[in-house]
């Protein structure tokens, strides 16, 4: 093995990371893939032999790179973040809970933070991310927003607050999310009205976000109520046997796929045995370039 295929073997081992990063920092699968190539790009073009911790100069590498890329986005964009807006989802297939599983789904990040982190400037999301999600000390932060020590520890810190006041409670138990889901899934295959509020928290949120070119009552949304969400969810129920439970982003959630075609990919929030924030994706475009695995019945 020489030299090169070495250090590709060394990128390699660190991929997961970079993406996992990469993906917080951006909210977008597609970016963070090109956030992480960029970064073996810089890899390339540097002096590798003179690198004494890979990961942790990888890490920082495309820390760098997803704040450039959150800067160009923040400078083309007109308008505030549409309120319907909803993260690319990661999906999971749908299996037995067990320990080792728990851990997995333990390390994933649910599109609520992700929505969050949607509303941090740039250099806050960054030392947000890379100090309280991947433990990165402030001196190694600094560099990369060009603040000092103290001023990236206060960056983070601001970004926290909002983090903390931002997202709501849920309940992490899988089994409990899943019985609260099958539940809806069948009222809404059932069209139970009644059911389907009692499912739902008074206050819940639905956020759908079905793209710009998307119209009528399928088109981007939020709408807020337990009724209200009820009745979004017998409009559409006609797509209820076709949808699956399926883990979204750690949590339970529905994926309708017809023959392996993703419509829509549903992520929701579960507190007190029912279902408190609801997100849709439904944007046919994004949707497109998601790897959508089996999902269960």
């Amino acid at each position: 093995m020489n030299g090169t295929e070495l250090l590709a073997q060394r990128f390699e081992e660190q991929r997961g990371q970079l993406r996992a990063v990469a993906y917080r920092m951006l909210g977008s699968l597609t970016e963070a893939e090109d956030a992480v190539q960029e970064t073996w790009f810089k890899l390339g073009r540097a002096d590798a032999e003179g690198i004494r911790n890979l990961g942790g100069w990888l890490t920082t590498v495309v820390g760098r790179v997803c704040l450039d890329m959150l800067r160009a986005r923040t400078a083309r964009r007109e308008q505030p973040m549409d309120e319907t807006f909803v993260p690319d989802p990661e999906i999971r297939p749908l299996s037995v809970v067990d320990p080792e599983q728990e851990v997995l789904e333990a390390d994933s990040v649910g599109l609520a933070l992700l929505i969050v982190l949607e509303t941090l400037e740039p250099a806050e999301r960054l030392a947000f991310v890379l100090h309280d999600l991947f433990a990165v000390p402030f001196d190694d932060i600094a560099p990369i927003v060009e603040r000092g020590t103290a001023a990236t520890r206060q960056l983070a810190s601001r970004a926290r607050r909002r983090v903390q006041g931002a997202t709501p409670s849920a309940d992490p138990d899988l089994g409990r999310q899943r019985r609260v889901l099958g539940a809806f899934l069948a009222a809404s295959r059932g069209g139970d009205f009644e059911a389907l509020v009692a499912l739902l928290d008074p206050d819940v949120v639905l956020r759908v976000d079905a793209g710009a070119l998307v119209r009528g009552a399928a088109a981007s949304k939020v709408v807020r109520g337990a009724k209200a969400v009820a009745e979004q969810a017998l409009t559409f129920r006609q797509f209820a046997d076709l949808a699956r439970l399926a883990l979204v982003n750690g949590t339970v959630g529905m994926v309708t796929a017809p023959e392996g075609r993703p419509l829509s990919v549903m992520a929701v929030t579960v507190a007190g045995g029912r279902i408190t924030e609801m997100y849709i994706l439904a944007d046919p475009e994004r949707l497109d370039r998601l790897d959508v695995p089996g999902a269960e019945y």
